[in-house]
């Protein structure tokens, strides 16, 4: 009866510590070179020895008598962690690497094991190929987004101006290449509509925040500026008026003084009438006699006289020689005659013309 009655009790305490073990988390994920923590719990005070496994490999062995015990394994470690409810063990792995991945398992010594799961990921690198670029508007500007290095395979996303790219306007390529890592490529098409930053993103899910690589676009519209002709026009239209009318005035002021030069000064005027008098005098007191002897190489008086005529508004001058003092009736009377006609014939042919008295 006493065997039986033994074998009932460690049955019951089997099924109980059973009920109440377990391992947190379920499954872990971490980036390579993490930390990466499990905790076993159990109710039950029967345990003697407790043993980590790492993929069906013993590596930390814990004695409720003398606590963690060494290990061959330098990067795997243990601590207990006090519980009101339960006593508690928690297992680390320090510096994770890829082969590390798989199943870990706390073995409570003939009473129960619990089993969890090990992701290590790795993280790469992510680049836009190029520079900043420098665009006209509307023009298709593409873009290439390099990953390199990942495991798993990384999530790669573009976005511009903080907004996700819809995945039909991209495309995704990956291969596979030495250590298992994963290099993928993206390109896309944008149109230049407006300045913006693009953004490429690579992730995996056991990194917080995925990597960025940005590059900034620039779009400069090509502005054709219609000329205003309404104040050229107008300018050019004034100074076109200014211009005539000063010229105009150029015009006005020219005639005018052409006209006073023509136009005889009274002192002129006298002198002619005095010239006419004095002929008549001379010829007078000669009693109109001709004197073959006289010889005169430069007269008193002035060799030209002018000789007014006025057609309309415009003053003629003639210019003729002074003849001797001593002079015919006849001839003064042919004289006279001919100062008619040279008096008619400017009147009619409205022309300055020199002429001679013979």
């Amino acid at each position: 009866m006493d065997v039986f009655s033994l074998l009932v009790l460690l049955l019951s305490c089997r099924i109980q510590v059973g009920a109440k073990m377990s391992v947190s988390p379920k499954t872990l994920t971490v980036l390579r070179g993490e930390e990466a923590r499990f905790t076993c719990s159990t109710s039950c005070d029967h345990w003697t020895v407790i043993v980590w496994l790492l993929n069906g490999d013993a590596v930390l062995t814990i004695s409720k008598a003398e606590g963690v015990l060494a290990s061959v394994f330098p990067n795997v470690t243990a601590e207990e962690s006090p519980n009101s409810e339960r006593r508690s063990w928690v297992f680390i792995l320090n510096n994770t690497e890829r082969h590390n991945q798989g199943s870990v398992t706390c073995d409570i010594q003939g009473i129960d094991r619990r089993t969890a799961s090990l992701f290590v990921q790795e993280k790469g690198s992510v680049k836009v190929s190029g520079n900043d670029m420098l665009v006209f508007q509307w023009q298709s500007v593409q873009f290439e987004c390099l990953a390199e290095g990942w495991y798993p395979q990384p999530t790669l996303q573009w976005q511009v101006n903080d907004k996700k790219v819809s995945k039909s306007e991209y495309n995704i390529s990956s291969e596979e290449t030495g250590k298992s890592l994963f290099t993928v490529t993206s390109n896309l098409s944008v149109k230049a509509v407006k300045s913006s930053r693009v953004d490429c993103l690579a992730s995996v899910s056991a990194l917080p925040t995925p990597l960025k690589s940005s590059v900034r676009l620039t779009v400069v519209a090509e502005v054709v500026e219609e000329v205003n002709c309404t104040v050229p026009l107008a300018v050019t239209a004034s100074l076109a008026a200014i211009l005539l009318l000063l010229l105009l005035c150029i015009c006005t002021v020219l005639c005018y003084r052409q006209r006073r030069q023509a136009k005889p000064s009274p002192q002129e005027a006298i002198r002619f009438d005095q010239s006419l008098s004095r002929r008549d005098s001379v010829a007078g007191a000669t009693g109109g006699m001709d004197n073959p002897g006289y010889y005169n190489e430069g007269s008193t008086d002035a060799t030209y006289n002018v000789l007014i005529t006025e057609a309309g508004s415009k003053m003629d001058f003639v210019s003729f020689c002074k003849v001797p003092d001593i002079v015919s009736s006849g001839s003064l009377s042919v004289h006279r005659e001919n100062q008619a006609q040279v008096y008619q014939s400017e009147e009619n042919s409205k022309n300055i013309r020199r002429i001679t008295t013979v």
